[in-house]
């Protein structure tokens, strides 16, 4: 005990003989507990984590778990080490002494917001491995409890800088709440959005959404406070601001995509002078179709009972009832997506006839597949059509198109005329 006391007054006394000599040593000593203390809390807690989890530092980068909380809580110790002993540093100025104190006391709170920040982050990206996440994505929230965070965090730096109460710079934001609004008027707006979004379930990562007023038109990638990401087709990124999702009109596909089906809806134009009733050649011709087999049949026995009550009138061709081609058509149609594998049997089909145009009669098909992936839905709504097409010469029915150089070109030569050297080039 006697040679501790004996040391003790030996180095006061060499301090006091060498004043800045022993200043430099305290600073340098100072520094130097401070960094063994970084060092042992950083490996400690790292350790202690990962051992807690059962989990190696590289297995926890490979599942994408991002510990980096832990390294930024590390740092506050050496800081409060700084901060509690730079005063027993001999002959350090005060004010130097008041300032360090005040610079660290800011850096405890900028290191805890960062970490805090991270660890939001980490659990975002734990919860989003669920499987409603992409139903109810937290991400805005998140964002926006970071946004508290540091607001909070610049409240507290700038009191420890200036050594004085948050109190006194709370009291002063009263008086800027106009200005603060006004600066964070889209991120009031975006929270607003977001909340109506996940308590409407308006849009969900992965739905397909379309836009046309923004160009948008693709797969929700990401929903944030501020913004939403679409992965358009032609595999470019849209982002809008997450309040335009709730005053402008957009189209979700999602009602499609949990149906099943995907609708086909498309016409036919055909040539209004070539619909005409049916020969008796004619009705035999179409009864080797196997669709039109009971139609006929029944549409035969149908018109027969009502031509009989005709009596002494239905002599008269003008006042019977006939077959025509295009309700023959219509029905073989109609038929032929009840048979088709790939057209959905539970959902509306209908062959439909709409008002006529001076483009031609729109024959309307209206049926949905029973796939909804895009190229699978193309290739069978082409198949449909190229069928529908080859098919309509069977029922002496014609598409109606405008004329090209080439009709103009058989026009001339069915009236004895040679070509011209125009309308043959236009036919070329």
């Amino acid at each position: 005990m006697q040679e501790i006391i004996s040391t003790v007054a030996s180095i006061k006394s060499w301090s006091e003989a060498n004043p800045h000599l022993a200043m430099w040593l305290g600073i340098a000593i100072l520094l130097s507990l401070s960094w063994l203390a970084n060092f042992l809390v950083k490996h400690i807690l790292l350790r202690s984590v990962f051992s807690l989890l059962g989990l190696k530092k590289s297995q926890c980068e490979q599942r994408g778990l991002d510990f980096r909380f832990v390294n930024r809580l590390s740092n506050v110790v050496p800081a409060l080490v700084i901060s509690t002993l730079v005063n027993r540093v001999p002959l350090l100025p005060e004010l130097l002494v008041q300032v360090t104190i005040n610079v660290t006391n800011a850096f405890i709170v900028l290191t805890i917001a960062i970490a805090l920040s991270n660890l939001l982050t980490l659990i975002n990206s734990l919860y989003a491995r669920r499987e409603d996440a992409r139903s109810k994505p937290i991400k805005g929230y998140i964002q926006l409890l970071k946004i508290v965070i540091y607001a909070v965090a610049v409240i507290l730096m700038i009191a420890s800088l200036f050594d004085r109460s948050p109190l006194i710079l709370l009291s002063g934001l009263g008086a800027m709440a106009a200005v603060l609004m006004l600066i964070f008027q889209d991120t009031i707006l975006s929270l607003v959005a977001s909340v109506q979004i996940s308590s409407n379930d308006v849009i969900r990562v992965g739905d397909w959404v379309e836009m046309p007023q923004l160009h948008a038109d693709g797969n929700v990638i990401d929903i944030a406070l501020h913004t939403v990401k679409i992965q358009n087709w032609d595999k470019t990124i849209t982002t809008i601001p997450t309040r335009r999702f709730m005053t402008d009109p957009f189209k979700n596909w999602r009602g499609m995509q949990d149906s099943g089906g995907r609708r086909i809806k498309r016409s036919l134009m055909l040539d209004q002078q070539s619909v005409h009733f049916l020969s008796e050649e004619q009705i035999k011709k179409l009864c080797r179709f196997r669709l039109l087999t009971q139609y006929i049949s029944d549409k035969q026995a149908d018109i027969a009972a009502w031509n009989a009550e005709l009596k002494e009138q239905g002599r008269e061709p003008v006042n019977t009832r006939r077959i025509t081609n295009l309700g023959t058509f219509r029905a073989y149609v109609t038929q032929y997506l009840k048979s088709h594998p790939h057209v959905h049997q539970d959902m509306t089909m209908m062959t439909r006839q709409l008002a006529p145009t001076p483009e031609g009669l729109p024959l309307e098909i209206y049926c949905f597949t029973n796939t909804i992936a895009w190229v699978a839905y193309e290739g069978i709504q082409a198949d449909i059509f190229d069928h529908l097409f080859a098919i309509l010469p069977e029922f002496g029915l014609r598409v109606y198109q405008h004329p090209s150089g080439k009709d103009l070109q058989m026009l001339r030569l069915s009236s004895g005329q040679a070509p011209s050297p125009a309308s043959q080039q236009i036919a070329e």
